[in-house]
């Protein structure tokens, strides 16, 4: 998760586990992958986290966002099914890797080889190249070199899909995330998913100013209180 508002922080190091050590016998590596993608479900995106948001959402809640904002594409020229199975599988390396941060240090062609080597373990030595696999490896190669229609607007649902998560964490905490909106909104490509954009916009206006008129009422209300007419 690229987190914009982080990146003046300086490098913190990171350790990587080792990948996973094949038995050989498949149906015990194909169950040790089943348990791998428990990682997903606990591992918290990192954006969140250094941004100090309580309880933030897992990589897999925003994975699963993803697959459902896709079913709501009514784009007929997509193939819809195959962009659901795309956000499933498009941050699967991260379940080994992590969700490796700007701040980290970690340069784009270092992130790419770990998770291509992470992939790899995952799709050769967990799922011993079933046809399974080949079709996990496809969606996610396919996803990173954004050259088909269904790739670029996956990754539309991805930006989107933050910003959306950043609209909902400035209602629940109160606190601005402008650097998600800024780094995400203005990149989406897709029509629809940028009408989706702007009524995104338009709701976090909406409630920008609610919160605003808000304080506002509640400074005056405290200045009244304080005020010379009031004292006990």
């Amino acid at each position: 998760m690229e987190d914009p508002s982080m990146e003046r922080e300086p490098p913190v190091e990171r350790e990587f586990p080792p990948l996973y050590a094949p038995t050989g016998i498949p149906r015990w590596d194909r169950l040790a992958f089943f348990h791998l993608i428990e990682k997903l479900k606990i591992q918290k995106r990192t954006g969140w986290v250094d941004n100090d948001i309580p309880n933030p959402e897992s990589i897999s809640d925003h994975m699963y966002r993803m697959a459902m904002l896709a079913m709501c594409c009514s784009d007929q020229k997509l193939d819809i099914s195959k962009c659901v199975m795309m956000c499933l599988v498009h941050d699967l390396a991260e379940a080994h890797v992590g969700d490796i941060a700007p701040r980290e240090g970690i340069t784009s062609a270092e992130k790419r080889r770990r998770e291509e080597e992470a992939m790899h373990n995952i799709v050769h030595d967990m799922l011993h190249n079933s046809p399974a696999a080949q079709q996990i490896e496809a969606l996610w190669k396919e996803y990173e070199e954004r050259q088909t229609p269904e790739a670029r607007f996956v990754k539309d649902l991805d930006r989107f899909e933050m910003a959306a998560q950043a609209l909902e964490y400035e209602r629940a905490h109160n606190i601005s995330l402008q650097p998600f909106f800024d780094s995400s909104l203005p990149n989406l490509q897709h029509p629809e998913v940028q009408e989706w954009g702007r009524d995104l916009s338009a709701e976090l206006e909406m409630d920008r100013k609610a919160r605003s008129s808000l304080k506002e009422d509640m400074t005056d209300a405290s200045s009244s209180k304080s005020g010379p007419n009031n004292s006990s």
